[in-house]
């Protein structure tokens, strides 16, 4: 059965009309001042859901709004840094992913760290369906990288990224020189609370909801592993590493199937195999080459500006 009220607006001095259909659970709102163009929304029983509108239709903004939120709580938690230094300081960020397990179980918001849906998007096109959906992605996530690859190397040469540079190497000698240490390293966790803010709304985008279990503990590790392995400070560590992590969970995976095939006795062997060699890497790192693969980019670069001479 389909109703309509109205509805006055009070201090807008016009009346909008709401249209609803009880069957499909679709409701519009009608302004006569607006040419009978007409928003709608999906509403449930408890009411509208223009959330839905937005995560659907507006994704593009929605991505760069998590890019902000990140921001700011990137910022609170680097907070510490104005007093914390070295070890400290990591103690310090882990705790709050300590405090952040705590909030989202124990707040409904967040559905209480269940997964949260997200509906298809819509593009100039239409709706993406399904067969389209990772494809699209793909194109969307590789454009955002290519940007912000070339806005962090835009960045790097500025008076605030040579700030960076300067506070990373030797945050001592950059205080004599007039910077603060402190507030470079709360806008070092800002902007990558920024990056991380827009990564996070892309995997929920693609893989179409977001969950608790997407963030624990072992996936912070797990950048971390690939930010050591790829060259700590580096740009073309942040691409090395975890396409490096990425490639040697595939080859331990493979592996582990094929010690399953050949040699039932060894299951726990092919079980434990992941997390020893992820470990042994990581280790191997910090001991043979703490700059990462970026060092190795660095020696071969050289080598080929001056090659075929030897001075």
């Amino acid at each position: 059965m389909i109703q309509i009220r109205q509805l006055p607006l009070g201090p807008l001095q016009t009346n909008c009309y709401l249209l609803g259909c009880e069957e499909t659970q679709v409701a519009a709102v009608i302004d006569p001042a607006w040419d009978g163009r007409a928003i709608v929304a999906a509403a449930e029983d408890d009411g509208w859901e223009i959330t839905h509108i937005l995560l659907t239709h507006a994704w593009p903004l929605m991505i760069l709004l998590a890019g902000g939120v990140g921001a700011v709580v990137g910022a609170i938690v680097g907070l510490p840094a104005l007093r914390l230094k070295h070890l400290y300081l990591v103690i310090a960020t882990l705790s709050f992913q300590m405090i952040f397990q705590w909030t989202i179980n124990f707040m409904e918001f967040f559905n209480q760290g269940q997964t949260i849906t997200i509906g298809r998007v819509f593009w100039f096109t239409g709706k993406i369906l399904r067969k389209q959906h990772y494809l699209f992605w793909y194109y969307v996530i590789l454009v955002i990288v290519v940007i912000f690859g070339f806005g962090v190397r835009n960045l790097l040469r500025t008076r605030y990224g040579r700030c960076l540079v300067a506070v990373r190497d030797n945050d001592r000698a950059a205080d004599a020189m007039g910077m603060h240490p402190g507030f470079t390293k709360v806008y070092a966790f800002a902007l990558s609370g920024f990056f991380a803010g827009v990564a996070g709304a892309l995997h929920a985008y693609l893989f179409r909801g977001a969950g608790f279990e997407s963030f624990t503990l072992h996936q912070s590790i797990t950048y971390l592993a690939m930010a050591i392995v790829g060259g700590l400070g580096t740009l073309v560590g942040s691409f090395c590493g975890p396409a490096a992590i990425i490639m040697l969970d595939l080859q331990v995976e493979n592996l582990s199937e094929f010690i399953k095939t050949q040699f039932l006795a060894a299951l726990d062997l092919a079980t434990a195999l992941r997390p020893l060699t992820f470990g042994l890497v990581i280790v191997l790192f910090l001991m043979f080459e703490p700059r990462g693969i970026a060092n190795w980019w660095r020696i071969v670069r050289s080598y080929f500006k001056l090659w075929p001479f030897r001075y």
